[in-house]
């Protein structure tokens, strides 16, 4: 399975007093373990900033997590951004192997095809 992350942003409409963001949480979990049983849930942190949500998850496939973003988009009016993610260790044990056999440096290759 490969890690992703999700970047949500809410839109205002999504909600109007703040005792609606637990029911909308609520019928977020409830349509992606019905829709998406192979998506698993690995955190989901509020943040300050441009994004509202991060959430990561692991897919065997984008079209799962992209699948994920669209409920969240259609559930909570919220916009969504999906970026594949590397532990940085595995990603230090790549970038050197790479740069050891090449003088053009890492190239991180995720093997997407158009989807995103």
């Amino acid at each position: 399975m490969a890690t992703y992350v999700i970047l949500s942003t809410l839109s205002p409409k999504s909600m109007q007093h703040p005792g609606e963001l637990r029911e909308l949480a609520g019928t977020l979990v409830r349509e992606i373990r019905s829709e998406c049983p192979g998506v698993h849930w690995n955190g989901t942190y509020a943040v300050m900033g441009q994004f509202h949500v991060v959430d990561i998850v692991e897919a065997d496939s984008p079209a799962e997590v992209e699948k994920v973003a669209a409920i969240i988009r259609r559930v909570s009016r919220a916009t969504t951004e999906i970026m594949p993610a590397m532990p940085w260790k595995e990603f230090l044990a790549s970038s050197s192997a790479d740069q050891a056999g090449s003088r053009t440096g890492w190239r991180w290759e995720w093997g997407l095809s158009g989807g995103f």
